[in-house]
């Protein structure tokens, strides 16, 4: 395995047969990102010789290593990637290609993707109104909030109320 990412912490993604598919479909999809190095199984592994081991790869720049080691560890949402998201045209871009072919929305801006990852796809006005001074602003936009799957800033803000 040439693993050499560009972080002492690289989080480490298991995959039962497709990592090069997911790796490939994330740096197509963030920018700033791209495969650094594709690792094959070689003989006497538990594996296909010449099967794709690991993918190392960057999203925005950060590190990250996808295993291909069979059905043995299941992702989980207890562990998701955080897309920080400037307006509502960018929440719903990375929402529907996410979601698309299989993946799976769950509440409060979190959703699985086709490949079994967690993601939190999360507009920027999320944390200004659930920190607004007033409490009663930010009570209402988290009871909005708790009700929805993808997070509709529009809505937000007008549970939110006038400021």
């Amino acid at each position: 395995m040439n693993i050499q990412p560009t972080s002492k912490v690289t989080p480490f993604l298991w995959f039962d047969t497709k990592a090069e598919a997911a790796a490939k479909f994330y740096v197509a999809l963030i920018p700033n990102s791209r495969i650094v190095d594709v690792a094959y199984w070689r003989e006497g592994a538990p594996f296909p010789v010449g099967s794709v081991m690991s993918v190392t790869f960057e999203l925005d720049g950060h590190p990250y290593i996808a295993l291909n080691a069979g059905p043995h560890y299941k992702l989980t949402p207890a562990f998701s990637l955080f897309i920080s998201c400037d307006d509502q045209a960018e929440v719903d871009h990375y929402w529907t290609a996410l979601t698309a072919d299989g993946g799976r929305a769950d509440q409060c801006a979190w959703l699985t993707d086709k490949f079994g990852v967690s993601w939190q796809v999360v507009p920027k006005a999320l944390g200004r109104l659930l920190s607004d001074p007033d409490g009663g602003r930010a009570s209402r936009a988290m009871q909005a909030m708790l009700k929805m799957q993808k997070i509709d800033v529009a809505a937000l803000e007008r549970a939110a109320g006038p400021v």
